[in-house]
């Protein structure tokens, strides 16, 4: 499995930067050819269902995912949230943790992402890749202005 780490501070308090960061649908306009519906229910919370449509035409592929740990931060406490993807192309998991730091928060999003199909020797490269994908979406979700 290729497993990345994104850190990100802002100066945003760790409430509004965990709001932006849990809002699926958000996540659509600021990842490349990608859009993101949730499924029913409500759109943030503990069994969430949500799918990312990545790609064009017939090389779209769906990822869906399920919330299955939320931990809203608080003045004491790191937030966290955990989804699994449960997709036929994409597997793995992701986690979401924000920190309160001074003023604002430091954010720390981890995945571990399988793409089947694809050799596990390109692995690293899928990280870098998807490292690099997911930072500019972490910083875009998170920008101030």
């Amino acid at each position: 499995m290729a497993l990345f780490r994104v850190e990100r501070a802002t100066p945003l308090s760790p409430a509004e930067a965990w709001r932006r960061l849990t809002d699926w649908e958000r996540h659509g306009r600021v990842v490349p050819l990608t859009r993101v519906t949730v499924s029913g229910g409500l759109p943030r919370g503990l069994g969430t269902v949500f799918t990312a449509r990545s790609g064009v035409g017939p090389l779209a592929f769906d990822d869906p995912m399920e919330v299955t740990v939320w931990r809203p931060p608080d003045a004491a406490r790191c937030g966290l949230c955990r989804l699994v993807k449960r997709g036929a192309v994409v597997t793995g998991w992701a986690e979401i943790e924000v920190w309160p730091q001074g003023r604002g928060a430091r954010v720390v999003w981890r995945e571990e992402l399988r793409i089947r199909w694809l050799p596990r020797l390109l692995d690293p490269v899928v990280a870098r890749v998807a490292a690099r994908v997911f930072g500019r979406a972490a910083g875009a979700l998170l920008a101030t202005s």
